[in-house]
């Protein structure tokens, strides 16, 4: 019995005539709404809004840490799957006889500068290092920090934070995008990869709420990138100038004032802007090669005046550990600690002091060393094998507190930077197959992100573990690591002009990655439309550069609102994902049912 056609009839009524010419008002007004309501309330109640978004995370770590991490090793098995059976495979995104729109070589490109950009520039050097600092395995006791021996726990996490399941967030979007356009015709918004499940409620308030969380998740992802890179930015603008406005306390850690940080947003939303709405492909072109020569140049000089043989051997050790150790890290969720919990297994001598020791014994960021120093009163008294069992017994809300901070951020990250770097792997992938693409886009630049961070990061490790930074990269903030190794690498006139590349190429990657948030948002409101109204182009520019720059304020210069904000908003978007997958797998299984269906009707019967 053939199945019924899948549902293909996606109307997204836009208007004819108008301010919102072509565009979705439920859509188009519910989101700069909620977007407006953000900024007001961050600018009117900068403390307020900070201290409620603090609140609101950790309530819902607290209960969705887990789902976070449980819901990504989801996302890389289920598409780990798909490539490798046969039938799912090799089905094509697009027509049977289709082509590849574009090479090899400019396909992984375009898909890398897409996916990374600002990412790598600011936690290439940071990453590592703080990982080699702080990771499951010496907060757990196994492993001493900045020990020659966490070298390994360091980079286990930093391949689980930029490898396959990091890309599989990107591609489940990006798949389920593509599958849908090239093989059915339907429009690149974020509502059509629900189809099969929505069916002709895509038309009407399901739809829009599907496509409101696309564009919302996509705003807190870019901004988080842009604050981050703007801080980076400030950061060698002042190693390069040496403008003490730039930085709050030059003397101890570098940190970007919120006068430094707000003209660097300016500058760089500004530029954005005026590139979206030039609507020029040619400038975009021009500055992705920029950011690839660039990019050489830096990765050169990390290999020429870094530990290349430092990290030639530490990139191959730490990919045959990732690999053996890929199932455990997949399905790694810890859960948090409560203080009755704690209780449950301390020592009896200091169940009276529980209060006392719950902090310290779970605080991820702190060693027993600190911990063992930071009591006072009749705590400090008790033997000092009571105060280790003590802090063996908060271990686990130490590991929370770690996956929390570090994973679960991440996974946050690139959740809410999916809808953008999905709508544009999927315009970039038609013609390929089901298994080229996510073995493209995957695995691929998986590997190129490990040898990033393994050169880069490497440099940062060897000369704080051989002594000769003598603790000034640790000491240094995120976005200043990559400049202080470079200070500690190389000098004088050379040391400023590499610094002052670093500098442009954090400015391209920041315009670039600005101005293509910005037509992705327009393309979502606009039903799929790839031309949109410039007005609107330059409305989300100001609204974009709103949200960064009031929640940088609410954050006292930090980019903790802002990081907030974001593990807040894209737990909805990561529902969206999971339904992805179900509606994806429905879709293939009944087009494989319809193929199979019309081969039998087509094998003539023997008389």
């Amino acid at each position: 019995m053939a199945l019924e056609d899948p549902f293909t009839d996606l109307k997204i009524e836009t208007q004819r005539t108008g301010f919102y010419k072509g565009y979705s008002l439920p859509i188009a007004l519910v989101s700069k709404f909620s977007v407006s309501l953000l900024v007001l309330w961050a600018l009117v109640w900068p403390l307020t809004a900070n201290d409620t978004l603090r609140s609101w995370k950790s309530g819902l770590l607290a209960e969705f840490n887990s789902f976070y991490n449980l819901s990504v090793a989801l996302f890389v098995f289920f598409l780990f799957l798909v490539a490798l059976i046969p039938s799912t495979g090799r089905m094509r995104l697009g027509s049977d006889s289709e082509k590849p729109e574009f090479s090899n070589f400019s396909w992984f490109s375009m898909m890398f500068g897409a996916g990374l950009g600002v990412g790598l520039m600011v936690y290439a050097t940071a990453e590592p290092l703080g990982l080699w600092e702080t990771n499951p395995l010496t907060v757990s006791g196994e492993v001493s920090s900045k020990s020659k021996e966490a070298i390994k726990g360091a980079y286990r996490y930093t391949f689980l934070h930029t490898g396959f399941h990091a890309w599989a967030i990107y591609v489940v979007t990006g798949l389920s995008l593509a599958y849908y356009a090239y093989t059915r015709g339907m429009p690149l918004t974020i509502r059509t990869a629900l189809t099969p499940l929505l069916g002709e409620y895509s038309n009407g308030v399901a739809g829009h709420v599907i496509d409101i969380l696309g564009v919302v998740a996509t705003i807190l992802g870019v901004a988080v990138t842009i604050g981050y890179g703007v801080s980076q930015l400030v950061d060698g603008a002042f190693l390069i100038t040496g403008a003490n406005w730039l930085v709050e306390s030059a003397a101890t850690t570098m940190k970007p004032s919120t006068a430094g940080l707000i003209t660097a947003l300016a500058v760089v939303m500004m530029m954005s802007t005026l590139s979206a709405v030039s609507g020029v492909g040619r400038g975009v072109k021009y500055l992705s090669n920029i950011n690839l020569v660039l990019s050489l140049v830096l990765l050169a000089v990390f290999i020429v005046y870094g530990s290349f043989a430092f990290a030639a051997t530490t990139y191959a050790a730490a990919l045959v550990d990732y690999i053996k150790n890929f199932i455990p890290l997949s399905f790694q969720a810890f859960r948090p600690l409560s203080e009755s919990e704690f209780a449950t297994v301390l020592p009896a001598e200091a169940v009276p002091f529980v209060g006392e020791l719950f902090d310290g014994a779970t605080d991820a960021w702190g060693t027993k060393a600190t911990f063992f120093e930071a009591l006072r009163n009749n705590a400090a008294n008790l033997s000092d094998a009571t105060k280790a069992a003590a802090y063996e017994a908060g271990t686990k809300g130490r590991l929370f507190e770690w996956q929390a901070g570090w994973t679960t951020f991440y996974w946050a990250w690139w959740i809410a930077f999916s809808p953008f770097v999905g709508l544009f792997l999927a315009r970039i992938s038609k013609g390929r197959t089901v298994r080229e693409f996510i073995v493209g886009a995957v695995i691929a630049p998986s590997l190129v992100c490990f040898a990033w961070m393994a050169i880069l990061g490497g440099a940062a490790i060897d000369l704080e573990l051989n002594g000769d930074a003598n603790g000034s990269i640790l000491a240094a903030s995120t976005t200043a690591t990559l400049f202080v190794t470079l200070g500690e690498m190389i000098s004088g006139e050379f040391l400023t002009a590499i610094s002052f590349m670093c500098v442009v190429l954090t400015m391209t990657f920041l315009v670039t990655s600005a101005d293509s948030g910005i037509l992705v948002m327009n393309t979502i409101m606009s039903g799929g439309a790839e031309k949109t109204g410039l007005i609107h182009r330059i409305l989300w520019g100001v609204l974009l550069t709103l949200v960064i720059g009031t929640l940088l304020i609410a954050g006292g210069g930090g980019l903790e609102a802002l990081t907030n904000s974001m593990i807040i908003g894209a737990l909805p978007f990561s529902f969206v994902l999971l339904l992805m997958c179900v509606s994806l797998a429905k879709a293939m299984i009944n087009d494989l049912r319809r193929l199979n269906h019309e081969a039998q009707s087509d094998t003539p019967t023997s008389s």
